[in-house]
């Protein structure tokens, strides 16, 4: 699949990253959190997020 210009992504580890490119491959994601309220980036998750 060819990499989104509009979505950026490091995790190498998702089935959606284009290998060779830190960009997502979907059209869209969504963003989600794990948190009643968040306040950090470290609250949010990438619920598209699957393991290669």
């Amino acid at each position: 699949m060819e990499k989104n210009p509009s979505i950026k992504c490091s995790v190498q580890q998702c089935k959606h990253h284009a290998n060779a490119e830190n960009y997502c491959t979907l059209n869209a994601i969504e963003v989600g959190t794990h948190e009643s309220d968040p306040k950090m980036t470290e609250c949010t998750d990438c619920l598209s997020f699957v393991v290669k």
